[in-house]
């Protein structure tokens, strides 16, 4: 066992010296599956589909950013912490966002995250996710979807969970906000629950094109909440514009401070669904 330890730990760290970009991501994989692996048990025995395994695990789980060099910075913490259901919406930007949450779960503490349903069959991590009280969403059927979204919705307000979106809908690799989908402020407009915007800085350190992966910082901001009282949906797409323009400039703000540049043709709020 010694060795075959040895002997893995040798191959990685040759084949981060010949190719970072792949080797970063499939340790990322690796390492989520087996820690997936062996959380599952103790998630089905003690606390099945409870949000708490995401807090608690989380604090092991934070520590894969640094085996592939990703820096956290977490602002916003007090609304963060605030112990209110509300419906928090992120942009989306690689996979690495999960391991975000990792490092702000300390704070949320309750915290369900709403995922398309594919992502349950990527086992052993989908089949941990449901245990720790992921919502999956079935895209393809609207009218199942709206079930799900439902009974996540009575999760958020009988317990007090935050509902996590990534209204963008899918990975947006662009280094620019994507128009966002209308599914997580249907919610918040339905529970009259505030919305919690949460935007993560580019991955500047990372290039799929080129297939570039170095070290580098991401700044996560939880803004302050955006309360939905009194609004009907006839005012959905006014509020879904205002969380938009919210993000986008925090985004762009974090972008100037990191000294990231970002596309100019910007596709504005065009595309909103």
């Amino acid at each position: 066992m010694f060795w075959w330890l040895v002997l893995t730990a040798t191959v990685l760290g040759i084949s981060l010296r010949i190719s970072p970009y792949r080797t970063k991501f499939i340790v990322y994989y690796l390492i989520i599956s087996f820690l997936a692996v062996f959380c599952i048990p103790f998630f089905a025995v003690f606390n099945p589909c409870d949000t708490i395994n995401c807090y608690r695990s989380s604090k092991v789980l934070r520590l894969v950013s640094h085996i592939v060099g990703i820096q956290w910075e977490v602002r916003g913490i007090d609304n963060l912490s605030r112990q209110r259901a509300c419906v928090a919406v992120a942009n989306h930007q690689n996979s690495f966002d999960v391991l975000g949450m990792f490092w702000i779960w300390e704070w949320m503490k309750k915290c369900s995250a709403v995922a398309k349903k594919e992502i349950f069959y990527a086992w052993p991590f989908g089949l941990a996710l449901w245990l720790s009280g992921t919502t999956f969403i079935d895209r393809l059927n609207s009218k199942q979807a709206k079930e799900q979204l439902k009974n996540a919705s009575r999760k958020m307000a009988e317990e007090g969970v935050k509902l996590w979106f990534f209204p963008e809908g899918t990975r947006n690799k662009n280094r620019r906000l994507a128009p966002f989908k209308k599914g997580a402020f249907h919610v918040a407009i339905a529970c009259q629950a505030p919305i919690m915007p949460v935007v993560y800085s580019p991955y500047y350190f990372i290039n799929h094109h080129n297939g570039f992966f170095g070290s580098g910082k991401v700044i996560i901001t939880a803004l302050s909440y955006i309360e939905t009282k009194g609004l009907t949906l006839d005012d959905i797409d006014e509020l879904q514009t205002k969380v938009w323009n919210q993000m986008n400039e925090v985004y762009n703000n974090l972008s100037k401070e990191l000294k990231i540049s970002l596309p100019t043709n910007h596709p504005g709020l065009v595309g909103f669904e």
